[in-house]
């Protein structure tokens, strides 16, 4: 009477034992192919980013007049940002100088050639004493150009009653660019392939031959 009682608890033991495992194995499936769909969908989102063409370059510089603030040890406060500086100029708190500041930008583009730009901050790089030498500096860093460049092409878009003309631009980086003209323009650039612009070359302050050239209009 007991080994049959102990019989059926055993078996009762083993078929929850079943269950259990059974259950366990289920949601370790689950588990995994959830993991597999998060997996998927990363994957295609990486496979989407990687079509774009990134590159970070020189944007633009400015003059700022600004003070000195607090000085801290061979460094110096600029205000009124209170960016930090290399005192290079031996000066004192509340002299009067003018700094050059720096601005870059990321261009992402994606596999139409569409273009996005990201610019960064304004950043303090460097300090003087006088306006003179510092316009000088900015002149250097900032150079004005006339040239030729690709014409992709131009093309007309109407909406209601209106027409808008453009010229798609291929600037000596490589980017495209997407400039609004008017008829006249149109018609003389309409058979063309290579147009007279004037760039704005904007060079890096630390590597002077790197340097990416800006549209800043027609040279006729």
């Amino acid at each position: 009477m007991n080994k049959g009682r102990e019989l059926r608890i055993g078996r009762l033991v083993i078929a929850r034992l079943g269950a259990a495992i059974a259950m366990m194995l289920l949601t370790v499936l689950l588990l995994s192919a959830c993991s597999n769909n998060q997996q998927s969908v990363f994957h295609t989102d990486t496979a989407t980013e990687a079509t774009d063409s990134v590159s970070r370059v020189p944007w633009d510089y400015r003059v700022v007049e600004s003070t000195v603030g607090d000085l801290i040890g061979s460094d110096m406060t600029v205000l009124p940002d209170n960016d930090l500086l290399p005192n290079d100029g031996n000066y004192a708190t509340g002299d009067k100088i003018w700094t050059l500041q720096f601005m870059d930008a990321e261009l992402v583009t994606d596999a139409d050639q569409r273009n996005d730009i990201r610019l960064s901050s304004w950043s303090t790089i460097k300090s003087y004493g006088d306006q003179k030498t510092a316009t000088e500096d900015l002149e250097n860093l900032k150079v004005s150009i006339t040239t030729d460049v690709d014409l992709v092409g131009v093309y007309k878009t109407q909406y209601k009653d209106k027409t808008r003309n453009f010229a798609v631009l291929e600037l000596p980086s490589g980017n495209r660019i997407k400039q609004p003209i008017d008829d006249k323009r149109y018609t003389a650039l309409e058979k063309a392939k290579t147009v007279s612009v004037v760039l704005e070359e904007v060079h890096d302050f630390a590597d002077y031959d790197s340097a990416y050239a800006k549209f800043r209009g027609w040279a006729n």
